[in-house]
């Protein structure tokens, strides 16, 4: 009971911080909003912009863990926060920070989603996913989104990360292989649900399922 209060207190004071953020923006107060979410992250978080940016992902993922488990609610609160931000850079002109921050955005939710946050943050890393759909997205980016499309049951979305990485020759020997061969332990009807057949499925795994020595 204490989590889901605390859980849902942050979901209230972000919803009351975005409404700040987006009327700050609408005024032209830029640099008011970008105060606004220096002072949550020190007050939410325990940080500041600088030491964000200073830290890995896994730090940073560290930072936000309670007794040695990742928090799937702080993952997902900055996360959130980290979205406004990079609207108020859009608004600045700072297309590249604004990227960066989108970036590690999305990557923050995909953990968290991964984590079981609740409420889901599935629908805001798909709007995140949109505002970053004029970008080619970084290796590393598209292997965690094939691996959230495939937590969801997306498998025909996961299919397409995959062969994207092998077109930009970014392909690890083995991943493709890997993939198919977790897709073939499920039912038809499961992958049915996520966009292949069993006989699609049959047919594009044969040349990387001989490849992992899996055939």
């Amino acid at each position: 009971m204490f989590q889901r209060d605390y859980i849902m207190r942050m979901i209230e004071g972000m919803a009351q911080v975005s409404a700040t953020i987006l009327g700050l923006r609408k005024a032209g107060k830029q640099e008011e909003a970008l105060q606004v979410v220096e002072e949550l992250l020190d007050r939410q978080f325990g940080m500041n912009g600088r030491l964000l940016k200073s830290l890995s992902e896994d730090d940073l993922v560290r930072m936000l863990s309670r007794s040695g488990d990742p928090d799937p609610s702080l993952l997902l609160g900055l996360g959130l926060l980290l979205r406004e931000e990079a609207s108020v850079q859009d608004d600045l002109g700072h297309e590249s920070a604004a990227f960066h921050t989108r970036l590690r955005a999305l990557h923050l939710l995909l953990r968290a989603s991964s984590y079981g946050a609740e409420p889901s943050p599935d629908g805001d890393a798909e709007r995140l996913l949109g505002e970053l759909s004029a970008y080619e997205l970084p290796p590393d980016s598209k292997r965690r989104i094939a691996a959230w499309r495939e937590e969801q049951g997306r498998y025909d979305r996961a299919e397409d990360l995959w062969y994207e990485l092998h077109e930009d020759g970014r392909l690890e020997p083995g991943e493709l292989g890997r993939f198919y061969g977790r897709l073939q332990h499920l039912t038809d009807e499961s992958l049915e649900r996520g966009g292949l057949s069993r006989q699609e499925l049959l047919e594009a795994a044969k040349p990387w399922l001989a490849e992992t020595g899996k055939e």
